[in-house]
């Protein structure tokens, strides 16, 4: 089974936390601070799999989370760093973040990878927190949480040669014939459900791919039909040959269907018309053809089209069309085409909020990762710790808040498992 799209949710390992320890050792009654910090959290990383072909894994499993930072430990031991999770995907593969349809990595080569949800950091151990007048600091840090997303995968096959066209003109006989290929064939609309890929020999170490891809009808920019299927392979292929019936069998005019694909090729995408196309005049053993033909090749030659009479069902011109293929592929630049984005666009994250206050059964609820990270760093029976805890609520603004949203002496306050009421 082909499948091409995904949505999966990834989570990076948290931080380990920072240790609140002391130095113990005989005849020495009360050493210094010798917590160890935190271990890095594990990323989720990405890694392209040349034995994948599809995304068909990621229907049975989409949550893939790294493993976490250890905890730092005494004598100034830091916690061991979280495993990466490694997520393997077939090339060609394009992953975009689920919210904002940002594409974070595009990963075309075997081999290639990309950290898409980085590990927390560890949390400093309270060796890091002592001054001449806090000589036994009794906190530490907690560890930051790993990143998390929603994202869709997508997959657009590596091709050098897309083979174009309506629905049954012949592209599944073409690639059956020119390469070991063996798609499915049949007499009616949409027989190609999924792209198939064959390779092209022709002799002396040279070749090429060619795929097969599910035929276009008119509207299909709008998603008419298998309209996206068929447009989003085509993005990766450095040429196109554009496939015709030109025995007109299903009634339709050879010139009309040439300019009504191409027309959604530019909706789609502008860049997509602008690729090398290749005209192959598809069914010409059937004698209606050749006039059919005859005002094609006049109506496209002019405008610098290459046109070439085949017969697929015959293998009568296919051997010149692949020879021809092979010797513009040379010519062509390697490219990857993404999406259209004809301006460059920067994408900065956003400054994420330190807190947010809303009340909820008379109880003033403050939350979010700094102030989550702050309460479980936090010793609440030790004095500096609290003092500590009072002074950043107080200077992030905290305290301001509550009282411009009208808090009273002795109203209360929650900040994930720690509750106080609020006094001035």
């Amino acid at each position: 089974m082909f499948i091409d799209n995904a949505k999966i949710f990834i989570k990076a390992g948290n931080g380990g936390n920072g240790s609140v320890s002391f130095h113990r050792e005989k005849y020495i009654a009360a050493g210094g601070p010798d917590g160890g910090d935190g271990g890095k959290g594990g990323d989720v990383i990405f890694l392209v799999d040349d034995g994948m072909r599809t995304l068909a894994d990621f229907r049975y499993k989409n949550h893939y989370k790294a493993e976490p930072g250890q905890n730092g430990g005494a004598a100034n031991c830091t916690g061991r760093n979280g495993e990466n999770f490694t997520i393997k995907v077939p090339p060609g593969t394009v992953i975009k973040d689920e919210e904002t349809g940002r594409i974070l990595a595009d990963l075309t080569e075997v081999g290639q990878s990309a950290v898409i949800a980085k590990g927390g950091k560890g949390g400093a151990g309270n060796q890091h927190f002592a001054t001449p007048t806090r000589q036994v600091p009794n906190f530490a840090k907690s560890g930051d949480p790993g990143e998390e997303r929603w994202i869709l995968l997508e997959l657009k096959m590596l091709a050098d040669v897309g083979l174009i066209g309506y629905p049954n003109v012949g592209k599944s006989t073409i690639l059956s014939m020119v390469s070991a290929a063996r798609p499915k064939i049949a007499d009616y609309h949409f027989t190609t459900l999924e792209p198939n890929l064959g390779v092209v020999s022709i002799g002396e170490g040279k070749g090429f791919i060619i795929a097969d891809i599910p035929g276009l009808i008119e509207g299909a920019h709008e998603g008419v039909g298998l309209g996206h299927e068929f447009l989003k392979h085509v993005e990766r292929t450095k040429l196109l040959v554009h496939v015709i019936d030109t025995a007109g069998i299903e009634g339709r005019d050879p010139v009309k269907d040439f300019e009504v694909i191409n027309e959604e090729l530019k909706e789609y995408n502008s860049k997509l018309a602008g690729k090398p196309q290749i005209v192959a005049a598809n069914k010409t053993d059937i004698p209606v053809a050749m006039e059919n033909f005859k005002r094609l090749s006049e109506a496209l030659e002019p405008q610098g089209y290459r046109v070439f009479a085949i017969s697929a069902a015959t293998n009568k011109g296919l051997k010149e069309l692949m020879y021809y293929i092979s010797e513009r592929l040379e010519e062509i630049p390697d490219s990857v085409m993404v999406e259209e984005n004809p301006e460059e666009v920067v994408y900065t994250a956003e400054e994420e909020k330190p807190f947010e206050i809303h009340r909820k059964n008379n109880v003033y609820v403050v939350e979010g990762n700094w102030v989550r990270k702050l309460v479980n760093s936090t010793n609440f029976n030790d004095y500096e710790s609290l003092q500590y805890f009072q002074r950043a609520i107080r200077k992030k603004g905290i305290i301001d808040a509550l009282e411009g949203m009208g808090i009273n002496e002795g109203d209360a306050v929650k900040m994930y498992d720690l509750e106080f009421d609020y006094v001035r």
